[in-house]
């Protein structure tokens, strides 16, 4: 049975976690309001990190609010989305949006994310293979 639970494990915990991501940021997904990096992990799984600045987020209530709708996306999103360290950054005028908003805009940044993932997967499997102009793959020639 799948759990779509939030435990430990799946949560970006010690400040070396996140600092892995931010040296090494492989995709960035850009959202209303929001900015996600990811980071390949080694792990089966991925793992959710949020930085929500009181800065750009004045109020207690705002910064709870969101970080509740993330936790939320991210449980029911889990299982689709990539091994990876995730790290969500929030940006001004992001307590002007609705929980409706946020809501959806979160799904479509999950999609991209994904999107985006298997698109450099396949481009690492593409390695030692050549694409003509007309964009087909031609495989290097071995010299003998």
């Amino acid at each position: 049975m799948t759990s779509y639970g939030f435990p430990r494990d799946v949560r970006l915990l010690t400040a070396g976690d996140y600092r892995s991501v931010f040296d090494d940021v492989q995709i960035k997904v850009y959202g209303r309001r929001f900015l996600i990096l990811a980071h390949p992990n080694t792990l089966s799984h991925p793992r959710l990190g949020q930085i929500l600045a009181k800065k750009n987020l004045r109020r207690a209530v705002d910064r709870n609010r969101i970080r509740r709708l993330t936790r939320e996306s991210f449980r029911l999103n889990q299982h689709q989305l990539p091994a990876m360290d995730l790290v969500l950054l929030t940006q001004k005028g992001l307590s002007d949006l609705s929980s409706e908003e946020y809501a959806e805009q979160l799904a479509v940044a999950w999609k991209r994310l994904i999107k985006m993932s298997q698109k450099k997967q396949n481009k690492g499997n593409r390695s030692g293979q050549k694409v003509s102009k007309t964009g087909t793959e031609q495989a290097e020639p071995k010299n003998n």
